[in-house]
Parts: C-alpha cells; structure tokens; sequence
C-alpha cells in the first residue's frame, strides 16, 4: 500500500525527459538502411546494438548483396552435395559468408570466392589446369613448389623456343563485365635464411618480342593484347582483356591464351603460376604494361 502510494505521488516525467538511443529505431526501418552500405560496413554496424545486429542478419538485405545465381554458386561451393532442407537452414548472411571463402573446382585447381566488399565473383586457374606446350619434357618445365601460390606449386620454365600456354573455364558468372590477367614471374624464387631471395639465372628473351595474350567467349567476344616482360623478380598481372556476361543463369565458355612463337631466340626463366578473372575495376598487385 505504501509502496503504491510512493509511486501515485512521484513527479509524472515530461515527454521529453526520455533518453532515446540507437536501441529504440524498428528494426525493419534499420535494415533499410543498411541496404545502403557494403558487406563489411554491414557488419561493424552489426555491433552497435542488438536491433542492428538483428537487422544485419535479415535475409533480404544480404540478397541484396549476393549475385542473382547464388544457389548455383552455392551448389558449386558444396560439391553439388547440397540439399533444399540443409539449404533451408543458411541464412542468407551465412551463404554469402561461405562463398567469400575460397571454393575448389577441378579437384582443388581452380578456385572461386566472392570479393568481400562489393560481392563480385573472382576465380584463380592453377597453371596445373592450364595445357602447356613442353610441360612433360624436363629439359624445359618443371613445377616447383613455392608458398607465394595460393596453389602451392608453378609451373617453371628453364629455355625454350616455342612458349605456348592455353586454357579455358566454363561457368555461370554473375552479370558484370570481368578481366581476364595472368599472374607470371620472371625468375625463380626461394628463401635462403629465412630471406626471399630470386634467381635470374634463366631469365632472357622476354625483351625481344612481346607475348601476345588472347580471350574469347562462345558468344563471339574477342580480345588481344601484347606485353613486354621486363620486371624481374616480382609478381606480375598480365591483362589479357575484358568480357561482358548478360544472363547469369547461361553458362560462358571462355578460352584464353599466352603465346611467344617467334623461334629466331629462345626465352626462359619465367614462373606462370595462374589465370585471374576478377570483376572489371577489382585489380591485385602489379599489372605489366601492354599494347593493345
């Protein structure tokens, strides 16, 4: 009783004596609002509050950011071992974080993942993968194992005449235009004291004449362009060009190459490690210099 009369007697609060905070916004309302940021923003907004970490587990904001054929890119990322009832139970949040990570194909010689930030897919061919000219003859090739691959081992070449390289990948890449690079190094690379040391020993002849790269796409897109290599001992981007993908849903083929043909001198010392495709506008280290 005299607890309730305690309480009838208390000054009545103002409509404004109320401190509101970032707690009290709908969540639904929140969840707009991060529609406007990327992945990564989505997620440090996640530890401001429990309503924002409610919002940035909502299925249709991280649809927003996922590409249109994310279920065939999930089947791919699960050895087409995926189920609709196990499907069911990923949140659209947990789908998107599974394909940033790297995904095999090809029994671990090419991998695609989701760029974090802006959702677009990126894929990386082993040289593995790729059918080089001379790759079974020892006296030119041999893969050598190195830890600055994501694949764990290069194919390395010591001299020859004819430098050929081709390879090709079909898939449903999500709408976008993309690039198209290999990765190359000129000499080879070791440690020695716990320091990266390179051998130039065998590097000569990428100085004479420009490689030439090619692509094209089975529906008629065509792409040259021509590189001089003269940056021993580090990584390289060679950009061999850009395709256009429409449909998401109808799978491209794409081919590409890597040629020096020109048998008036030999050419020799180059590691090739892989292909990059990656969204237009999404660049990793170095890119060489070409002429179209």
């Amino acid at each position: 009783m005299g607890a309730e009369a305690s309480r009838i007697l208390e000054p009545e609060e103002e409509p404004g004596d109320h401190e509101t905070g970032l707690g009290d916004l709908p969540e639904n309302c929140v969840a707009e609002m991060l529609l406007h940021l990327d992945p990564p923003e989505i997620c440090r907004a996640a530890r401001l509050s429990r309503t924002f970490r409610g919002a940035a587990s909502a299925d249709f904001v991280w649809e927003a950011k996922l590409p249109e054929n994310y279920a065939y890119l999930m089947e791919l990322a699960c050895g087409g071992m995926i189920h609709g009832r196990k499907k069911d139970r990923l949140c659209l949040k947990e789908v998107y974080a599974r394909l940033c990570r790297p995904n095999p194909l090809d029994g671990g010689n090419k991998e695609f993942w989701l760029e974090k930030k802006h959702g677009g897919i990126c894929m990386s061919i082993s040289s593995m993968a790729l059918l080089i000219t001379g790759i079974d003859d020892r006296r030119y090739w041999n893969y050598i194992p190195t830890d600055e691959s994501r694949f764990h081992k290069v194919a390395y070449l010591q001299q020859t005449w004819w430098f050929e390289v081709d390879g090709q990948i079909e898939f449903c890449f999500p709408a976008g235009t993309y690039s198209v690079f290999f990765r190359l190094h000129l000499g080879r690379a070791s440690k020695r004291l716990g320091r990266r040391i390179c051998s130039s020993e065998h590097v000569h002849g990428w100085d004479i004449k420009p490689v030439q790269f090619k692509l094209s796409t089975s529906d008629g897109q065509n792409a040259t362009s021509h590189c001089y290599l003269d940056e021993p001992g580090k990584w390289i981007l060679c950009r061999v060009g850009d395709f256009v993908v429409e449909n998401s849903s109808v799978s491209t083929k794409l081919k590409f190459s890597m040629t020096q043909i020109d048998c008036t001198h030999t050419k020799g010392g180059i590691c090739v490690d892989s292909v990059l495709i990656y969204p237009k506008g999404f660049m990793q280290g170095k890119i060489s210099r070409f002429n179209s």
